[in-house]
């Protein structure tokens, strides 16, 4: 985007720092960084003798192993080592400051040639020196326990090449601001990169620039943490880290891969729990705000789709003092201009383009009001927004009770979801970009998908629409001439396996507990037995709501940074009795533009194209004379070919493998597009995922998703629990054979057992015979010698033995050579005697022979006349 020049290619810098070596010393930390390869090297120096403040040092130089190796040797002592790969920022409580080092990572998945990790272990290094001067500070421990519940083990993640904040098809496209901080209102952007000449001697000649991504701080969880470290000069010791869900999984076509990843980024503004953080705050962000992007990728071409969830943007919350299941919904705030939906969808406008489609998945017809209210409250914004908007840019609304349209009788919910998803993508498009030069394509516009908590219903109505993007980019890349999937075919199982894990750990993060209701419960092929994991998760969602929610989201501000522990305030964290004044920060508005005019100029001139796409900006941006650097050299950096490897350990490696599962045991077509009999094999499970929350304390249980979204959910439950209980007792058993779990002969080997006929069964017998005869008999060794001869001839009766040839006196010991004809050996004499250059080119004297040769062959033979006939005497 931004860039139609084929010749100019914008690279990615890989980050310098992706091994730390962690000194500590009585007076100072000494942090050592280097690159991949251990060949360059980077020096930080921390004072742990300064008191209750951090004073960092950075060395500008660069060392080398042999400089590194004698500034380890003149350290005083034997320091505590600490190996890492990346630092994760500093903390403060009351008592001084703490280091996060990554001390474990595991690659995940990669795109293209770009690595993703998972954090598998963290460490908390005390900075400043406990002085025995005055006794620490009681609520010190208190506050590290809180801080230390954030499990940084369970899904955050981190790449050294690839921004994880921005979606690919930002990341793809070409800068067009380089700075910090850049008004694109007033500052004038870069030229045009299609009518730079560049200073090339010629016109086609291929030009490099390297630059630095400007993170989305909206999906960076650690920003709070490096706050420390900006005034870094060498901005590659910052490490941010995402926190969601990213798998990578694939399936085979024949014999070739596609690879298809799955990367959610929860936001971490307004973060909570489930019934601490509903709707919205002042500045427009939600409660519960996923970006889910599925990429699409067969080594070479690149396609991906981005939709997302959130709460409804509207100020509502549920009153949780009463121990109820359902607590009621209300309205806290009345909006009746809609400001905080207006800044969320211009937010929305912003970053993803026209249009803005919003899926309501909530209730539409209640005996009592619950649901509605919200649905009502969402309506009413944008069809008073859209008043303002272009009529080509209108954000569109698609109210579809999921939970109605389950409980009715025959209903499909895939189906209508189906013919939905379709109309989205037709709307919005996707992303696809190839080679360098071939033709481009964009996504305009986001599907929003919600219903109360975001979590069961959202989740399986975000499948529909990812099974049928999947479709339409396997169609793009030209795996397949139709979008349309058959359900139960490898790549679709494959890819609800993925959205399940997806499902699985947004809820676990949210709700506490892993989804209640899955894809199977509406699809209405779950099988009975799992309605009591149903009722598990709603218990165990219940209890985590009811006693560790609260401790759950203390540990959330405290990580995020909007609660700042200091002497001066009277009252600790837990003893609040409420966060509102940490989300809801009051930011007096300095636009004079009115309320209708919601939208930017900048936002509304880019329509429908994405304003941050088309005004990409950047921290940095040079040109590099050759594209093999090392601070740009993504080959090496995914091959790692400078040092030993086992395949295994490679990420290419594991997810070929996975393709493997989801295909069944027997089998006679290999598709992965068609419908297949699949076995019940137990799913791998994400690695990601612990069985608690990331959020979770370490003295509560959790699970996973949202357990009663809605009264509906239950009473789909209960409805599909009684239907699968009368069908089966109105249904005989079935009696169990191997012909009932086992697939047909014919139909795995192309042939079946039957009843031989009397040709084949006389065969046998003389088969038998001969076996008998060669034994010596059925006779014991005793048996009179002419009893016996009468035996080995009745059964030599109607047998013919032929010798298939006779060797003679050879034996395993000496072989007598055969006589080889004269005329063999003529033959074979001229064969060694060939010239073996046939690929030569002919000699010139050589071509009137092969001219007359050719010349014969295509003549056609002549033709006879027929004999005169002959004539009677």
């Amino acid at each position: 985007m931004n860039n139609d020049n084929p010749n100019i290619i914008f690279n990615p810098l890989i980050s310098s720092i992706q091994k730390v070596v962690l000194y500590e010393t009585r007076s100072r930390l000494y942090l050592v960084g280097s690159n991949n390869r251990e060949t360059r090297f980077r020096l930080l120096t921390i004072d742990r003798l300064a008191l209750n403040r951090l004073s960092i040092e950075e060395n500008a130089n660069e060392f080398n192993s042999s400089d590194i190796r004698r500034f380890v040797s003149s350290l005083s002592g034997s320091p505590k080592v600490t190996s890492a790969y990346g630092v994760l920022g500093f903390v403060r409580f009351l008592e001084g400051y703490y280091l996060i080092l990554v001390t474990k990572r595991k690659c995940c998945a990669h795109i293209g040639m770009h690595l993703i990790y998972t954090i598998k272990d963290t460490v908390m290094v005390r900075v400043n020196e406990v002085t025995s001067q005055r006794p620490p500070h009681p609520h010190e421990e208190r506050y590290k326990r809180i801080f230390q519940n954030i499990d940084l083990r369970s899904n955050f993640y981190f790449s050294y090449s690839y921004d994880l904040t921005r979606t690919l098809q930002y990341n793809e496209s070409a800068p067009r601001y380089v700075g910090t901080k850049v008004d694109l209102e007033r500052d004038e952007p870069l030229p045009d990169w299609n009518k730079l000449t560049n200073n090339v001697a010629q016109a086609h000649e291929r030009v490099d620039y390297a630059f630095r991504s400007d993170s989305r701080k909206r999906f960076v969880w650690n920003a709070y943490l490096l706050q420390p470290m900006e005034g870094l000069m060498l901005k590659d010791w910052l490490l941010e880290v995402t926190h969601g869900y990213v798998s990578q999984s694939c399936f085979s076509i024949y014999g070739r891969h596609v690879n298809v990843c799955l990367i959610a980024r929860r936001s971490s503004r307004f973060a909570g729990t489930r019934f601490l953080k509903r709707g919205a705050n002042f500045q427009g962000d939600v409660a519960n705000e996923v970006e889910t992007e599925q990429i699409v990728s067969d080594g070479q071409r690149l396609c991906a789709f981005t939709q997302m969830r959130g709460s409804i943007p509207s100020h509502w919350s549920q009153d949780i003092s009463k121990m109820v299941p359902k607590p009621p919904i209300q309205l806290d705030i009345c909006d009746p201009f809609a400001q905080t939906p207006s800044r969320h969808f211009e937010r929305l406008l912003f970053h993803y383009g026209a249009p803005l489609i919003m899926l309501n998945l909530v209730k539409k017809r209640e005996r009592r009001k619950h649901e509605s209210i919200i649905s009502k409250e969402l309506e009413n914004s944008i069809v008073y927004l859209n008043q303002f908007l272009p009529p080509l840019h209108h954000m569109k609304h698609i109210h579809f009770d999921m939970a109605r349209h389950s409980r009715q009788s025959g209903g499909n919910v895939m189906e209508q979801l189906a013919v939905h998803a379709e109309s989205i993508i037709q709307q919005t498009g996707m992303f696809y970009k190839a080679r360098r030069g071939s033709e481009l394509s964009l996504q305009t516009g986001i599907v929003r998908t919600n219903c109360v908590d975001c979590l069961d219903r959202t989740n399986s109505a975000q499948f529909a629409i990812g099974k049928c993007a999947l479709g339409h980019q396997l169609e793009r890349l030209g795996f397949v001439k139709s979008a349309k999937l058959e359900f139960d075919s490898d790549c679709v199982t494959m890819l609800e396996h993925l959205y399940e894990e997806h499902g699985d750990t947004l809820a676990l993060q949210y709700g506490g507990s892993q989804l209640v209701h899955r894809i199977k419960t509406y699809r209405k092929t779950a099988a009975w037995a799992s309605q009591g994991n149903d009722v598990m998760q709603t218990l165990s969602r219940y209890y985590s709501n009811t006693f560790s929610d609260t401790e759950k989201q203390q540990s959330i501000n405290l990580f995020l940074g909007l609660y700042k522990p200091a002497f001066a305030l009277n009252q600790p964290i837990w003893e609040l009795q409420t966060d509102y004044d940490m989300h809801n920060a009051f930011v007096p508005s300095t636009s004079s533009a009115p309320i209708t005019d919601w939208v930017r100029h900048k936002v509304r001139e880019c329509l429908p194209y994405s304003c941050a796409d088309s005004n990409k900006l950047v921290k940095e941006l040079f040109r590099v004379h050759s594209n093999g650097l090392e601070m740009i050299d993504s080959y090496s950096n995914y091959h790692q070919s400078f040092k030993w490897t086992d395949l295994s350990e490679h990420i290419e490696f594991e997810i070929s493998q996975l393709a493997t599962r989801f295909m069944p045991t027997f089998r006679t077509n290999y598709s992965p597009f068609q419908r297949q009999i699949q076995t019940s094999r137990k799913a791998r499970q994400n690695p990601s995922m612990t069985g608690q929350s990331s959020t979770s304390s370490t003295n509560s249980n959790s699970s996973s998703d949202e357990g009663d979204d809605s009264s509906s959910d239950e009473e789909l439950s209960t409805s599909l629990a009684e239907k699968e209980a009368k069908q089966a007792e109105a249904a005989e058993p079935a009696p169990f054979t191997l012909s009932a779990i086992l697939p047909a002969m014919e139909e795995v080997y192309g042939c079946s057992i039957s009843t031989p006929s009397k040709q084949n069964m006389s065969i046998y017998k003389k088969y038998v015979q001969m076996a008998k005869l060669s034994s010596g008999g059925a006779q014991h060794a005793k048996t009179a010698v002419a009893q016996r001869e009468h035996e080995q001839a009745k059964m030599l009766r109607g047998v013919t033995l032929r010798p298939l040839g006779d060797y003679g006196t050879d034996t395993y010991l000496s072989v007598k050579p055969p006589t080889v004809p004269a005329k063999s050996l003529r033959i074979y004499k001229e064969y060694c005697n060939t010239p073996r250059n046939f690929n030569a080119v002919p000699k010139f004297e050589e071509f009137d022979l092969l001219y007359q040769y050719v010349q014969r062959l295509a003549k056609p033979a002549p033709v006879r006349p027929p004999p005169p006939p002959v004539s009677a005497c």
